[in-house]
């Protein structure tokens, strides 16, 4: 058994999700916890609220409440919009918790003694209208290297270069939008990434099959050469910067910025599991504790990406302490809306409670997994999901079920029907079935959504092939015992494609397996002719009510106007 600890990037704290956030990290890392786990192995999945920054403070603050109440009510909001989504998080905490400012204080003060982190005078963009230092993402302006004109402080969305504020031409606030900003000294304690540079480089090419686009981020920044940088902010929300619960002076109106502080909540949130549950957390993130045994496995969009193959790796490397690193990091690209940005600060697109609100989970799980941005950005078109959902889980999936559960009752009862033998035509669907599982498996395995999602409908349509060429209602007129043997089949069949949809759409596998009254999802093992045998005759069976419900054009149009799509 396996010992696999999975770790998705912690949804930020400023509202409630929308779908690209959802498909981005959450939704996939789940998939394969999920496989994972009726895999048997033993698996940890951790996630958490990302709660400190300037952007929590502003929220707050539009919301009028104190930024601890603020980040309290939407972790909660957060976390419920999460379990109804089906993520199946062994633990989701928040990112201000103790746990996390102990850690983050103890890697500060490990990193100065190994001679990595040192007080410098900084230049920052203090914005006079404001009354404020401006953190990086704060701070717009036109690119130095490609002229985009709406770069940020830290990096440009267009040509992907790393940026400091100061570098940017014809800067102002994000915030206000004013311009009337100066440049001021301010003192800040900077990690010294240059030093890491030859012990990072040699890390990452330890991980050669990283996916292309994670290694492509990774040897991007490497060969601009790693900067150093700061890793406090002039913030009054976020980890004191303190050591032994002694403030550093000079340092009472910062914290640790956002982005040195969030990682280590993966680490912080599983010592949390561990106080919760009584297990052995650092067995899983200690290799003197136990953890060289253990796959690290982080999930997250390309915007991501640089933090964690370099940032967080040049903190737990220059620690000297035997952390354990990813080894396995699954990066996608962005899901658009209609080829545009979804937006959370500016409420574009569909959010995950108003995606509820308008069907279950499984019609969102199933369209996003099937068309996860994986190899390049994904458009979301409300017409593209209407057709995917009624085409794959309503004709293929939903029509299936629908038809060999009524035929059966009408014909044999609500049981598995006895008799008959299998012939030519069962032997094509268990030689389609052993390929395709296999490729359904590894592609789960490898955590290839998009090609594993085509191989599992095209299981469910293999199903439906079948039933028309064994065609049970036209044979049992003359024969009704090799009737029974397609029926038998097709009823096995459910429960296999009960199993097998088990990580991508949990809540109609439950639907599917308890029409047998069975709740097992330990993966498939052995060939198909075991497992279509898997119901025997006289087992009694329950026929479903509609599984999926077709989506009209009107319901497009209605949730086009609804949620203002071009």
């Amino acid at each position: 058994m396996a010992r696999i600890l999975i770790t998705s990037a912690l949804p930020y704290i400023n509202g409630i999700k929308h779908l690209g956030n959802l498909v981005g990290s959450m939704l996939p890392s789940d998939v394969y916890a999920r496989f994972e786990r009726a895999r048997g192995n033993e698996v940890v999945f951790i996630c958490a609220t990302d709660e400190h920054g300037t952007p929590a403070e502003l929220a707050a603050h539009t919301a009028d409440q104190k930024i601890e109440e603020y980040c309290a009510e939407q972790h909660d909001v957060q976390a419920r919009a999460g379990e109804a989504f089906g993520l199946s998080f062994d633990y989701f905490g928040r990112s201000s918790y103790q746990s996390n400012h102990d850690l983050t204080q103890h890697f500060a003060a490990v990193l100065e003694k190994n001679g990595l982190i040192e007080e410098r005078v900084d230049e920052q963009v203090y914005s006079v209208d404001d009354a404020r230092f401006l953190p990086d993402r704060y701070v717009e302006g036109t690119c130095p290297n490609c002229d985009y004109e709406k770069a940020r402080g830290d990096q440009c969305d267009n040509c992907g270069r790393l940026l400091d504020p100061v570098d940017l031409k014809d800067p102002y606030s994000a915030v206000s939008g004013s311009r009337n900003i100066e440049i001021r000294k301010t003192r800040h304690l900077h990690l010294l990434q240059s030093k890491l540079q030859d012990r990072i480089e040699k890390w990452v090419e330890s991980h050669p099959l990283w996916p292309q686009l994670t290694k492509s981020i990774a040897l991007k920044w490497l060969k601009e050469g790693l900067r150093d940088r700061s890793i406090t902010r002039d913030l009054q929300w976020g980890v004191p910067v303190a050591h032994h619960g002694k403030t550093r002076p000079g340092f009472e109106n910062k914290v640790f910025y956002v982005w040195f502080d969030a990682p280590i909540a993966y680490i912080a949130a599983t010592k949390d599991w561990g106080d919760k549950t009584g297990a052995d957390w650092e067995s899983w993130w200690r290799e003197d504790k136990g953890a060289g045994d253990v796959t690290y496995v982080e999930v997250m969009g390309k915007d991501n990406v640089a933090f964690h193959t370099v940032s967080f790796p040049c903190t737990l490397l220059g620690s000297q302490e035997p952390w354990k690193t990813v080894d396995t990091l699954k990066s996608l690209n962005w899901l658009t809306w209609y080829g545009g940005k979804f937006s959370t600060s500016e409420g574009r697109g569909i959010f995950m409670d108003q995606a509820l609100e308008i069907l279950p989970a499984d019609y969102w799980r199933w369209y996003l997994m099937a068309n996860a941005p994986e190899s390049d950005d994904t458009s979301f078109t409300l017409e593209s999901f209407a057709a995917t959902v009624n085409k794959d889980l309503a004709d293929v999936l939903g029509n299936f079920v629908n038809r060999i559960t009524r035929f059966c009752k009408s014909k044999f009862g609500e049981q598995i029907p006895a008799g008959g033998e299998t012939g030519p035509v069962e032997e094509k669907l268990f030689v389609e079935l052993d390929n395709r599982i296999a490729a359904y498996t590894g592609n789960l395995a490898q955590m290839e959504f998009r090609k594993a999602c085509a191989e599992l409908r095209a299981i469910w349509a293999a199903g439906n092939e079948y039933l028309q060429e064994a065609a049970p209602w036209a044979v049992f007129k003359k024969d009704p015992e090799k009737a029974a043997v397609s029926v038998r089949i097709g009823l096995n069949l459910i429960r296999l494609f009960g199993v097998l949809s088990q990580p991508v759409i949990p809540f109609t596998s439950e639907k599917l397996l308890a029409i047998f009254g069975d709740q097992s999802t330990d993966w498939p093992q052995g060939k198909a002719t075991e497992l279509l045998a898997t119901l025997r005759p006289g087992t009694r069976f329950t026929s479903p009510e509609v599984l999926f419900s077709k989506i009209e054009d009107e319901q497009v149009a209605e949730w086009k106007e609804q949620f203002g799509a071009p």
